[in-house]
């Protein structure tokens, strides 16, 4: 093999371990999503995502626009992220005083370590939204999520086995300790 194609399948293997080792920020699009009733009403929706076992979701950035139809009002709409068992989570009511209809633009980042309401997902990695109204106006749907992006940031649990991924790049820096050893002593015993 030459010398450049190791050295480009060793970056390649490396940036690989490092893009997964690593937990990146999930973002979910709300455009459209409709709130029908109070929590745990079977016309709400309901996101599931898969972010890893036992992760710790550390902090949301929320940018969005929502709409909450008379006579229901903006601070009836709210989004439940929790673990899939429902027994730890938060809910995020964005219009939390504004005790009117219409439509209204959010925007934000709230650390739930400073908090203290970063929780854990559990064992099967499943963190759900459930998006619902506070109270519910017997109308149908009561408002929508017109547009935007909630962002969470979720990090592997303390004490985690590493993934795979991380075991590619202990054994590509391992391999490249190797190749640079070699290729000193093969260039001492040609001096």
């Amino acid at each position: 093999m030459k010398i450049t194609t190791f050295k480009k399948l060793l970056v390649s293997l490396s940036l690989l371990a490092s893009s997964s080792l690593f937990a990146a920020p999930i973002t979910v699009d709300l455009t459209g999503i409709q709130s029908h009733g109070l929590y745990g009403d079977a016309d709400n929706t309901v996101i599931l995502l898969d972010v890893g076992a036992n992760s710790v979701v550390t902090s949301v950035a929320y940018d969005f626009t929502l709409t909450a139809y008379s006579p229901g009002w903006l601070a009836d709409m709210v989004i439940a992220f929790e673990n899939s068992k429902q027994t730890d989570g938060v809910f995020f009511t964005p219009g939390i005083n504004e005790w009117y209809p219409g439509t209204e633009s959010y925007s934000g980042f709230a650390d739930l370590v400073e908090l203290g309401l970063a929780f854990e997902v559990g064992v099967d990695g499943i963190l759900r939204l459930e998006f619902f109204e506070d109270f519910d106006d017997l109308l149908g749907v009561d408002g929508q999520w017109d547009f935007g992006t909630i962002t969470f940031n979720v990090e592997p649990a303390a004490g985690e086995v590493p993934e795979p991924a991380s075991g590619l790049l202990i054994g590509a820096g391992l391999a490249m300790l190797g190749y640079t050893g070699r290729r000193r002593a093969a260039g001492k015993s040609a001096a």
